[in-house]
């Protein structure tokens, strides 16, 4: 008898999908579920109740689908590039990773056409737009664009110097004056890069020191406008040209200007009609070479965009 009951409740949450009815509603924001089973999930949201712990790590989470996701950190990596055979954990990290080997961009901003690999870093350029400074020192209450610039600046109120020098001890807030300090010990040795190993000569340190900032991340060029921070101060100068709203690269066929160089050249190619990117499978060819990654996954088959629900 109970197990018809079942049968029935599935069959009548099932109709509530094509009759659009949702009789659960939340008291606390009158958000409405077809199913009781996903009131109870959506309840935990308010609550923060996470009654889905890990018990290797004691990590706790609100639905047991999140609990078996996470558990895959533990033991195992299923999904690995056919290119270069890294191995992630999840199928939309792989997803993300493809766009290295395919320079694809998908994320472009409405207002500057920047593209970007991530949405996670539309989201940061947006501030760029917006002003927007969500991460505030607790301690002076000064506001910054991204979180890596906060941390940094954090530093000067807990005293941190986190890079030491392994020959004489001293340490430093930022890798790029330990680089600098490094050079004391080296002498007339010609400057080498100790994660990679790329080596510099003596009137090539400064190289050294802005070779540095591939490994570190560090970004020590920072505008003054929105604070969006580069590795080097060229970067710095190109981006400036935003804010003036400076457009020196003016096509002569139309008169458009463009901030950088290669927008222009990229421009050209409307009127020129060229289309220098070639499919190799139909011989379909196109302008611009991100159009052409994405025609490719006509023959792939690939699907990069997963819904997340």
């Amino acid at each position: 008898m109970q197990s018809l009951q079942q049968e029935f409740q599935i069959v009548l949450n099932h109709q509530r999908i094509h009759s659009g009815e949702k009789p659960f509603q939340c008291v606390q924001c009158g958000k409405s579920f077809t199913q009781s089973s996903t009131l109870v999930r959506h309840q935990r949201i308010h609550s923060g109740e996470k009654p889905f712990q890990c018990n290797q790590c004691n990590k706790s989470f609100k639905q047991k689908s999140d609990l078996v996701k996470h558990q895959r950190i533990h033991r195992e990596k299923p999904f690995q590039c056919a290119q270069c055979e890294k191995s992630f954990t999840y199928k939309n990290h792989l997803a993300r990773h493809h766009q290295i080997h395919s320079g694809e961009k998908p994320f472009q901003c409405g207002q500057c056409n920047k593209s970007f690999t991530q949405k996670s870093d539309l989201v940061k350029h947006h501030r760029i737009h917006s002003g927007e400074k969500p991460f505030q020192c607790a301690q002076c209450e000064k506001s910054f664009t991204r979180k890596n610039n906060l941390v940094m600046h954090q530093r000067i109120h807990v005293r941190e110097k986190p890079f030491q020098c392994v020959q004489c001890g001293k340490s430093f807030t930022q890798s790029s004056t330990l680089v600098k300090h490094q050079r004391i010990h080296c002498g007339e040795k010609s400057f080498q890069c100790d994660q990679c190993s790329k080596s510099f000569t003596k009137n090539q340190c400064d190289n050294l020191v802005k070779h540095h900032r591939i490994h570190s991340g560090e970004k020590p060029f920072q505008c003054a406008q929105c604070e969006k921070s580069f590795t080097f101060k060229n970067n710095l100068v190109r981006h400036h040209k935003i804010h003036r709203g400076e457009k020196p690269f003016q096509c002569a066929q139309c008169e458009k200007s463009f901030t950088y160089k290669n927008h222009l050249a990229r421009h050209h190619q409307i009127h020129s009609g060229e289309k220098p990117f070639q499919c190799g499978q139909c011989n379909k060819s196109f302008t611009q070479k991100s159009d052409l990654v994405k025609h490719h996954r006509i023959h792939s088959g690939e699907k990069p965009f997963q819904c997340a629900q």
